[in-house]
């Protein structure tokens, strides 16, 4: 089977990601010193990474609707186009040290905004660059990128920082948005999605039925959200104080290269069930939670992050394989919409839980009851059918839309 690489579009547009990628993994610690810097705040940090979190949420149904409405690529160029300039804002507001936090709070938001319109339109696009045998291996090479820029771009991020200084990495981050919206400019797709009269917030109502009448899809989807609940926040909050700072960098690296081998050997395996695998193999992701439980040693812990990733990894990339295989390009974008809104909300409410249960039941037992319901919630889809054996390969049919 030949590479998606040979295909030009497809090439332009994983180079589009790889740009705006790694200029993302940067942003933040590029963010983090400066507001720090500028204020010896760190409440002030906290205000800013809230700002932008609070519009992508009220935003993200939409930015689906509207990426199913018009050409996904089109979406992706102005999402791109907007994150340069306001990007690039910050960035003269640092550079000028004009730090003020109104100003730097408001161009989060817009780029809260911008990222609810990004994220269903670039998991909407792909089907629409490869053909339907070509999406694992899609999928696989999109993972790999993205991974390998969250190992890459935090490193490089902080020898900026310490070399130019905050402001020159942020207008970096502007310029990797700039670069990316010029090379999805030049993607070339197949034939676009049809055009509808009907008010957009229809569209939004459309898609919450269509997600309520695919079993699989939200079962997959709920699922999901009680897993990020669990881990995430107990992974983020618990995690540092259970292992010390330097185990604690070790096993942020050990998940990460967990994450990028799964996604290289994704991109060979074949599997006749795709879906039934990724949520089998989720439920490695609660073994660094059992890990810091029981009290493991450091060597454990470290296998546990690594085998957390492989997990995580694998489960992405079905996930999203799957969704590109079955469900009608019509209402795709707006499907993952539902999907990223409902991780949003899980992953911040499992951070505010985490420490309050603690301090009421003890870190190690939240740790093991969190693994526990993690696992649980990875696998209780498994008992639905149409999970267990939807198929995964080329000439499956998607889902047609209501309607259509």
């Amino acid at each position: 089977m030949p590479s998606p690489l040979r295909r030009p579009a497809f090439r332009l547009f994983s180079a589009g990601r790889l740009v705006s990628l790694l200029g993302s993994s940067m942003a933040p610690v590029a963010l983090a010193f400066a507001v720090l810097d500028a204020s010896g705040d760190p409440s002030q940090l906290g205000i800013v990474l809230t700002v932008r979190m609070v519009p992508m949420l009220c935003f993200v149904l939409l930015g689906g609707a509207v990426a199913d409405r018009f050409p996904r690529r089109t979406v992706l160029v102005a999402a791109h186009a907007g994150g340069a300039v306001s990007q690039g804002a910050v960035a003269v507001l640092l550079i000028t040290h004009n730090y003020s936090l109104v100003l730097v709070g408001v161009l989060s938001a817009v780029n809260g905004v911008l990222d609810a319109f990004t994220s269903p339109a670039l998991r909407g696009l792909v089907p629409e660059l490869v053909e339907q045998d070509q999406l694992r291996k899609a999928n696989s090479l999109l993972s790999s990128i993205r991974n390998a820029t969250k190992i890459v771009g935090p490193a490089l991020a902080g020898v900026l920082v310490a070399t130019v200084g905050s402001g020159p990495t942020i207008a970096v981050d502007a310029v990797s948005y700039l670069l990316a919206a010029v090379l999805l400019g030049q993607v070339r797709v197949g034939t676009p999605v049809a055009a509808r009269r009907a008010p957009v917030l229809s569209d939004v109502r459309q898609g919450l039925k269509e997600f309520l009448g695919i079993r699989w899809v939200w079962a997959v989807t709920l699922s999901s959200a009680v897993m990020n609940f669990a881990q995430t926040g107990v992974w983020q909050v618990l995690g540092p104080p259970l292992t010390g700072e330097k185990l604690w960098g070790f096993a942020l690296s050990a998940r990460g290269i967990g994450l990028l081998v799964m996604s290289a050997l994704m991109y060979r395996l074949i599997l006749r069930h795709l879906l039934r695998t990724g949520q089998l193999f989720s439920a490695l992701g609660a073994l660094p939670l059992v890990a810091l439980g029981v009290g493991a040693g450091p060597v454990w812990v470290l296998v546990a992050a690594f085998a957390a990733g492989s997990g995580f990894s694998i489960s992405g990339i079905s996930w999203d394989t799957s969704l590109q295989e079955h469900v009608d390009r019509g209402v795709l974008s707006r499907l993952a919409s539902i999907d990223d809104l409902l991780s949003f909300v899980a992953i911040p409410a499992g951070t505010l839980a985490a420490g309050p249960l603690a301090d009421r039941f003890g870190a190690r037992h939240v740790t093991l009851v969190a693994a526990i319901v993690y696992a649980a919630a990875a696998w209780i889809s498994l008992l639905f059918k149409e999970v267990r054996d939807l198929p995964h390969g080329a000439g499956r049919e998607p889902v047609p839309a209501a309607g259509r």
